[in-house]
């Protein structure tokens, strides 16, 4: 541990580091009384992982040498008041192409210790862990709606790098056929490249070491289809056309359970009547599926969405610090 880690918990005696030996059930309810407003299906299974976790002896001997080498929440910081957990950071490692980056996730403050700093507290020594561990970056994410935490974050030298939109339809074999005047059908394979470059701007590669592009699953050809055969790796693409022009494509991964993923690929300028069938269209086909999920950058395809029966269910900042960008430590 750093001088200035050593410094700043000797100042603070309230915070300390995680010990997942002991603390992850507490951690897990301070999660849970925290977002418990906001908290969807995937946060609410979180939530049960990390309690079956602290339980499970083997997995916490484990856990214990492979803080720093997987992406999993497994080290971070706590703030204690008269022996009660009120605060959490956690830290989540990332390789990607050689470089060390770091995501900031959870920082969570019982509401009746809230406006007291203790989260800047546990964002800045969040910050310090990553720069001495020689991290190229550290990311966070923030819902939209809470305007005081994107202010903290960027007092703290946090930048904006995208908004991302999520959004989620439960699927419906009776729903009507919608606009016919569109072709509907399985993508053909010149059709790719088109989808391809579609995807890259709605998917941008700074994002890429939290959530890489399946591509292999995407490409039409020999190889990818065995990969999917032996893989078992069902995918599905459908695209929509007008007079033999391609107006936007959705590819379909299956995910053993869980929400069925989209992938939607259009361009700058959609066609948002065509958008809408082939939507309807893919909740028709995956009917018996249990739910629907995509990410869109914030503000594309809205009307489209709405339409085709999808509900946002959160906006979410995704914001960089780099070492260089000026964040003040506590002194």
């Amino acid at each position: 541990m750093s001088a200035i880690t050593q410094s700043f918990l000797s100042e603070t005696p309230q915070l300390r580091p995680l010990n997942i030996m002991r603390d992850l059930p507490r951690v897990a309810d301070l999660v849970e009384t925290c977002f418990s407003d906001t908290m969807d299906a995937e946060g609410q299974r979180f939530v049960q992982q990390m309690r079956r976790a602290g339980q499970d002896n083997r997995f916490l001997h484990w856990a214990t040498n492979a803080v720093e080498s997987t992406s999993m929440p497994l080290s971070g910081y706590v703030w204690e008041e008269s022996g009660s957990l009120v605060g959490n950071v956690s830290l989540i490692p990332f390789r990607y192409q050689g470089r060390k980056i770091y995501l900031i996730a959870n920082v969570a403050v019982h509401p009746d210790q809230r406006r007291r700093g203790i989260a800047r507290h546990l964002t800045e020594i969040a910050l310090e862990h990553t720069w001495k561990r020689k991290a190229e970056a550290t990311w966070l994410h923030v819902r939209d709606d809470n305007p005081g935490a994107i202010q903290l974050y960027k007092d703290l030298g946090f930048q904006e790098r995208a908004r991302r939109t999520q959004w989620q339809a439960t699927p419906d074999r009776n729903l009507s056929n919608g606009n016919l005047e569109f072709d509907i059908r399985n993508r053909l394979a010149d059709q790719w490249p088109q989808q391809k470059e579609w995807l890259q701007r709605l998917y941008p590669d700074e994002l890429s070491w939290y959530q890489s592009m399946p591509w292999i699953r995407f490409r039409p050809g020999l190889l990818p289809a065995l990969y999917r055969l032996f893989m078992e790796a069902e995918t599905r693409t459908w695209t929509v056309s007008n007079s033999s022009r391609l107006l936007a494509a959705i590819s379909w991964l299956a995910s053993f359970g869980r929400s069925e993923h989209l992938w939607i690929a259009l361009p700058e300028n959609e066609e948002e009547r065509a958008l809408t069938a082939l939507l309807m269209h893919v909740r028709r086909a995956l009917a018996g599926r249990e739910s629907l999920s995509l990410e869109l950058p914030g503000g594309v395809a809205v009307d489209a969405m709405q339409a085709a029966g999808f509900k946002a269910r959160r906006t979410l900042i995704w914001m960089r610090a780099d070492k260089t960008s000026g964040t003040v430590m506590r002194k």
